[in-house]
């Protein structure tokens, strides 16, 4: 069955009760924006609200986007791009999407104007649905994108070169179109991206997603008096796919834009939220107030508040003890995941396992996992290799890009590309990725971007971007730069140089050293890393 049918029954059952809230605080700009903290963006809209939705006005918004769409005459398995940050519109243009027999692609809030014309073009997208957010990169790009024929503004004061959503889908009819889809049709692609940082399109079904549905709900036992709070970006399959353990339920969840520590707090309290799905980083902030003082637990109301999860990076044990220290009563768990298998879940701690805290869990839900070497045979126990996975969520493929595919897939398994090992009770620990990947907080840093961009200054010689361990973010990325002869520059030069990227990719830390290479001419990063791995960031990192 489609996923959109756990839509459709709930608007039939539910349909009077509150499915989805969105509470917007008052955001500062912040030196730590990856999508821990959203920036202030400029024409976002500011103050603090909150909007609400039933089942019903879901289910309805969703068959007026899906009619809107096969009246401008996109059919089943055209592809319509979701650029949007978090809010009430954002799941019923997708799901409106999905119900009109078209590929939804969910583009990263993120990415630069070149990043979003790749995408789209690499996509085939010939729509494309945007916020106010992202005015000045589409009109940049709009005249460079004559495929995408469908332009559809959600929000205030709309672009010239833009239709309004708002006004054309309530001229829409609210009725399902009821298109015909089976769990084989294509449903979505999302976007990831190798070390050379160039995404990926990755193309998943109609069964992936529902499979992905039902591994949660089974995970995390969402009932219908939950309350989920969503923090990271829709886009991302991490938050999405968590929701739809709430979308089989039939319970309430709330979207909250911001993520200071008192926020979440008011936010648990006020909405009574049962499920919380934090990054580490999200989680140690939260600690860190309360040991500071700047936090009292007991002017909250927590007492239902049973559920707190984390994915997207390896959880430090240390953190976990500390939060039961103040969180007794909470179930933890964690998860891995990636998009290639449909987000969370293929992998999976369990909320019965905290004693092993420090692994990444067992197989999950209707998944398989092992450790293999270079030719897929498992590994003897305690060994590492390379973790793969199979089950009902993989990728059909990278969309265009059969030779990635082969990569990857080999005999019905994905390859992840992360290098682990399994102790004798069948638990997953990660050991290192095989990729040069960055993983700050959560998100995606990619050397390569940093490095070609870093090149270009007329004083570097060579450039290589690793990542050090940092106890909040995970990792953070550093600079080890090698200035050309006779060159003297500071680190806040190479900072200023660094603004025209985005916060997130900009190095953390700056170093001046020489860059090492082996005799074929790579950077030699295992050494940096030895080499840099255990300096203090104190010492090396400034202006963060």
């Amino acid at each position: 069955m489609p996923i959109m049918d756990f839509l459709t029954r709930n608007a039939a059952i539910y349909g009077s009760e509150l499915c989805l809230t969105e509470i917007n605080m008052d955001l500062q700009e912040s030196h730590n924006v990856t999508w821990l903290e959203y920036e202030l963006i400029e024409n976002s809209p500011a103050g603090e609200y909150r909007r609400d939705m039933t089942w019903k006005v879901f289910n309805e918004k969703a068959n007026r986007m899906a009619n809107l769409l096969l009246k401008r005459g996109i059919k089943k398995g055209d592809k319509v791009a979701i650029l949007l940050m978090n809010c009430l519109e954002w799941l019923p243009i997708y799901f409106g999407i999905l119900k009109s027999g078209a590929i939804a692609v969910p583009l990263n809030f993120r990415y630069t104007a070149e990043e979003i014309k790749y995408c789209l073009d690499l996509s085939d997208s010939i729509a494309l649905v945007f916020g106010p957010e992202f005015i000045g990169r589409v009109e940049s790009i709009y005249n460079q994108i004559p495929q995408v024929k469908t332009l559809l503004f959600a929000g205030e004061n709309r672009p010239s070169f833009a239709e309004n959503y708002d006004r054309l889908t309530a001229n829409c009819c609210s009725d399902d179109p009821e298109i015909e889809i089976n769990d084989q049709d294509d449903a979505v692609i999302y976007f990831s991206s190798g070390t050379t940082g160039f995404p990926k399109a990755i193309l998943h079904t109609h069964y992936s997603l529902l499979s992905s549905a039902i591994t949660e709900q089974h995970h995390h036992g969402q009932n219908r008096e939950d309350n989920f709070l969503c923090i990271p970006p829709l886009y991302h399959t991490g938050a999405k796919m968590h929701w739809f353990g709430s979308l089989v339920a039939g319970s309430k969840a709330v979207l909250l834009r911001g993520v200071k520590p008192e926020w979440i707090l008011k936010t648990v309290s006020e909405e009574h939220i049962t499920i919380v799905w934090l990054l580490v980083p999200w989680a140690q902030d939260i600690l860190d107030a309360i040991e500071r003082g700047d936090l009292t637990l007991e002017d909250y109301n927590l007492s239902q508040w049973r559920l707190m999860h984390i994915g997207a990076q390896p959880v430090p044990p240390s953190l976990i003890r500390r939060w039961k220290q103040y969180f007794p009563q909470h179930l933890y768990d964690t998860n891995y995941g990636l998009s290639e298998a449909i987000g969370p879940g293929c992998v999976h701690l369990g909320v019965e396992n905290i004693h092993k805290v420090g692994a990444i869990g067992t197989q999950g839900y209707s998944w398989e996992a092992k450790i293999a070497d270079e030719d897929g045979c498992s590994v003897e126990q305690g060994q590492v290799g390379e973790l793969v996975v199979r089950g009902p969520g993989l990728m059909k493929c990278y969309y265009k890009d059969p030779e990635a595919t082969a990569t990857v897939l080999r005999d019905g398994w994905l390859f992840t590309g992360d290098m682990a090992r399994m102790d004798e009770d069948g638990f997953i620990y990660l050991v290192d990725r095989k990729k040069d990947v960055i993983i700050s907080g959560g998100e995606n840093i990619y050397p390569v971007q940093v490095e070609d961009f870093l090149r270009a200054h007329p004083a570097i010689k060579d450039v290589a971007v690793i990542g050090l361990p940092d106890k909040r973010l995970g990792e953070i990325s550093a600079a080890i730069i090698e200035l050309k002869p006779g060159c003297e520059y500071s680190e806040e030069d190479i900072r200023a140089f660094c603004a025209p990227m985005p916060r997130y990719k900009r190095p953390r830390a700056i170093i001046f050293d020489e860059v090492p290479r082996n005799p074929t001419g790579k950077i030699e990063k295992p050494r940096l890393r030895e080499k840099y791995g255990a300096v203090s960031l104190v010492a090396v990192q400034t202006g963060s």
